[in-house]
């Protein structure tokens, strides 16, 4: 039955890492992100039927998918994240016995922390180096897919309005900026869906797209358009 006493220690250790910094971002990025991410991930894990997932991966890399974000982070400290998280992996070992370095865990759950994001994806395709491990590692597809689901739907609207007051991006502009909440939307946002990988992700992600908040993300972007190109009504003379 997972998670064992040891896969608990190790879940314990990098949540406590978690939190602290997490701490030091803003709400569209903390550990109540991470936390949903984290359910998600292990729901879909469970829902993947024989393909198996190791679930104890798949945790600690929801865990730790945000911890060196480089939204947040300098690259010298993004530079080398398995250097990174190395002193977390040894402490699991010297103190709980649980030795994911020998067993090619850490390097797995650290090769996936740094391949979650929807930038680093992109990237990757247009410059033609997207590999076969990235195809079949159902590991990587639960917490992408974890961490993508988190950003569309009711949840992903207030996030994105969250990181624009964090970073002062317009919520909305004249044609012609790309730099707002609202083109967000439509550079990444409204594509997630489509780059959903499991089918239990997939599911989750119709529904989300066009329905888990009040209105919709869809109807949500139409009402700011409709109000941004409103007129203002000239007051009538007395």
């Amino acid at each position: 039955m997972y998670p064992n006493p040891q896969e608990k220690h190790a879940i314990n250790t990098a949540e406590k890492l978690m939190i602290e910094t997490m701490a030091r971002y803003d709400p569209s990025h903390d550990a109540f992100h991470v936390e949903r991410v984290r359910k998600t991930a292990l729901s879909l894990a469970r829902s993947a039927g024989p393909e198996k997932p190791d679930l104890l991966v798949v945790e600690l890399a929801a865990l730790l998918h945000d911890v060196l974000d480089k939204k947040y982070v300098s690259d010298a400290d993004a530079a080398d994240p398995y250097a990174y998280f190395l002193p977390l992996f040894e402490k699991l070992s010297s103190e709980h016995g649980l030795n994911l370095i020998n067993d090619g865990r850490a390097r797995q759950i650290v090769k996936i922390v740094e391949n979650v994001s929807w930038t680093t994806e992109k990237r990757l395709r247009e410059a033609g180096q997207w590999q076969e491990w990235h195809d079949r590692c159902v590991e990587l597809h639960c917490v992408q897919d974890a961490d993508r689901l988190d950003a569309i739907g009711a949840f992903g609207i207030m996030r994105c309005a969250a990181y624009s007051a964090a970073v002062n991006r317009p919520l909305h502009a004249p044609p012609g900026r790309s730099d707002t909440a609202i083109a967000h939307f439509y550079d990444k946002l409204l594509h997630i869906q489509d780059r959903l990988k499991t089918e239990a992700g997939r599911k989750m992600g119709a529904k989300r797209h066009q329905f888990a908040s009040i209105f919709g993300m869809l109807d949500f972007l139409d009402s700011v358009e409709d109000e941004y190109g409103a007129e203002t009504p000239i007051p009538s003379c007395p």
